[in-house]
């Protein structure tokens, strides 16, 4: 997904970078009351020590503090902030939490299928689901919402209404919409349903004819079978080679992407190990199940969002020389959480150990046990990593994710697309054009002509899109630096020349930047046609990434040179192996 992808470069600053994790599942669970095994000895005198000391702050505070405190919330700060010390992946989860925390799992909610955008100080439907209740009412992307159950949504953020339209299955609930470009409110009533999110969301047959693409989204429960059944099915349809997208893909359960490995790989194969302070996460997971195709070219696509569960499968693949690996070198979180549940309906999610891919590597990119002095996390040194050998004699290394087959070319967003999505012109103008056009060509075939893009760039002469480029941000600074340093009079004329002029280049970046722009217009526009499933479609026409997969698995003797080429290490790294 273009529009979606690749916009994650440039997200990935303002959020948190995982938004699933890898759950291992124990084999044969026991009660948390029973002791486990362990290879530590814990200092039962320092942990009652400082308990008796928490207790005591805790207590004081509730007690004595000027303008009063609200318990819970104090108590919540308090183990988030003991948390934060530790990994971004262990978290406290409390009841209220809990269905945020099932979406995560299971990608399941109960709703009615739609998410909200707030623009301009306006609540406005995006990307409805297909098949579920508010699609079903006839309501699309660009419709306002004016009010839940008799309540103005006015003055809400997003993250307030997103609870008002959840709720039980089963349960009614009242919304007054403005449809896109009308100005006279509706209600509609609607029963809130079980929604559940593909984690493959679009597979089908590429354009060459023979090779089979599946897009995986997330490793939520039952994730592998949405994968079986896009495989059998293409398989029907006659493919010949295959390439499994997982560019943008947090991770998630740890079965899940075993079971995913096992399609490609014979019955007792090790996928990946487990190894933890507690003995009792010292597991092997191996392949259960017999394959469903252990010979068929493939291609494994992933990016510097591919993370977790994503690492397991392609890392996996790799060191067994199942599969080549396209793309950005991915994310590196070699982790393990375990859920654990707690009193009052809550949960704590905890880091209970590290995996290992078949080559023995781990993909931790970052060591969270040795931060500086600042709190600050380093990523593992290159004087640590150490290379390993896949099934085939191939180098790999650990520490830093999975480091693809063939690397592709970076593609960054122009500052000035940055600045068109994020403000919503984009955005708001596929609406208008919706309203425009009644229908539009097959997602295939569907561009927008030159006479076309040219009103889109008329319709931005009165909307604000300003952005700073790179080059502005560095002359700004060169200009404080100058000041402090009192030289700046002296290179004042040379410094608002060179402003001047690097202003004047911008106006012309619509231009500049037009086959860009136009291409992500066109995938938002597809979207309001064709919904999800053409978003994907019209974003694999304009996809590099996947082109150089299709032209490479087209060919399997090219598939065989690249698993079957080994190297030596580069020094001073070590050679380890476990086949």
């Amino acid at each position: 997904m273009l529009h979606l992808l690749k916009i994650k470069k440039w997200l990935v600053a303002f959020s948190l970078p995982l938004a699933f994790f890898v759950q291992a599942q124990d084999p044969s669970p026991r009660s948390s009351a029973l002791p486990l095994k362990t290879n530590y000895t814990p200092d039962y005198f320092e942990i009652s020590k400082n308990l008796e000391i928490f207790n005591a702050v805790y207590r004081e505070l509730n007690v004595s503090y000027v303008d009063g405190t609200k318990p819970g919330q104090l108590m919540k700060t308090g183990i988030e902030a003991m948390l934060m010390s530790l990994d971004p992946y262990t978290n406290y989860y409390t009841e209220n939490d809990i269905e945020d925390f099932r979406i995560m799992t299971t990608g399941e909610y109960s709703g009615i299928g739609i998410s909200v955008n707030d623009i301009n100080k306006k609540i406005i439907f995006a990307d409805p689901a297909e098949g579920f209740a508010a699609f079903k009412a006839g309501i699309r992307a660009g419709d306002q919402l004016v009010g839940i159950n008799g309540v103005s949504v006015e003055g809400k953020r997003t993250d307030e209404i997103g609870p008002l339209l959840k709720g039980q299955a089963g349960t009614p609930v009242k919304l007054k919409i403005i449809k896109a470009g009308q100005t006279t409110p509706t209600e509609l009533s609607f029963i809130r349903e079980e929604i559940k999110s593909k984690a493959v969301p679009y597979s089908g047959i590429l354009p060459n004819g023979e090779t089979g693409y599946i897009k995986l989204v997330s490793f939520t429960e039952n994730c592998s079978g949405e994968v079986k059944d896009a495989l059998l099915t293409l398989k029907g349809k006659g493919c010949k080679n295959l390439v499994l997208d997982l560019r943008g893909n947090l991770g998630g359960l740890l079965h899940e992407a075993v079971n995913i490995v096992n399609f490609f790989i014979e019955k007792g194969q090790e996928v990946v190990f487990t190894k933890g302070k507690v003995s009792d996460w010292d597991k092997t997971y191996t392949a259960m199940n017999n394959p469903i195709d252990t010979q068929i070219p493939l291609v494994v696509l992933v990016d510097e969002n591919s993370a977790s569960a994503s690492e397991i499968v392609s890392g996996a693949l790799q060191d067994l020389d199942r599969a080549v690996i396209i793309g950005k070198r991915t994310y590196g979180k070699g982790l393990v959480q375990q859920t654990k549940d707690l009193a009052y309906n809550s949960k704590i999610k905890i880091t209970v150990a590290k995996y290992y891919i078949p080559s023995g590597r781990c993909v931790q990119a970052l060591d969270y046990s040795n931060k500086n002095e600042e709190g600050r996390v380093e990523k593992v040194p290159d004087s640590l990593i150490t290379a390993f050998k896949t099934k085939g004699g191939r180098v790999v290394y650990d520490g830093a994710g999975v480091m693809p087959d063939v690397k592709t070319p970076e593609e960054n967003l122009s500052n000035v697309l940055i600045s068109l999505i994020s403000k919503f012109h984009v955005f708001n103008y596929a609406t208008r054009y919706y309203l425009a056009h009644p229908q539009i060509s097959p997602v295939q075939e569907f561009k927008l002509s030159d006479a076309e893009f040219s009103e889109f760039i008329t319709y931005l002469k009165d909307k604000d899109y300003s952005y700073k480029t790179r080059s502005e941000v560095e002359l700004l600074e060169l200009k404080n630096n100058a000041e402090k340093e009192k030289y700046y009079n002296d290179i004042k004329a040379e410094y608002e020349a060179l402003f001047a002029k690097m202003n004047a280049n911008k106006k012309d970046d619509l231009v500049k930047h037009g086959p860009e722009i136009k291409k992500y217009l066109e995938e938002e526009i597809a979207a309001r046609y064709y919904f999800q499933t053409g978003r994907i479609e019209f974003s694999l026409k304009n996809d590099n990434d996947l082109k150089e997969a299709v032209r490479l698995v087209s060919d399997n003797n090219k598939v065989k040179i690249i698993l079957t080429t080994t190297e030596k290490a580069i020094k001073p790294f070590n050679i380890k192996k476990r086949f």
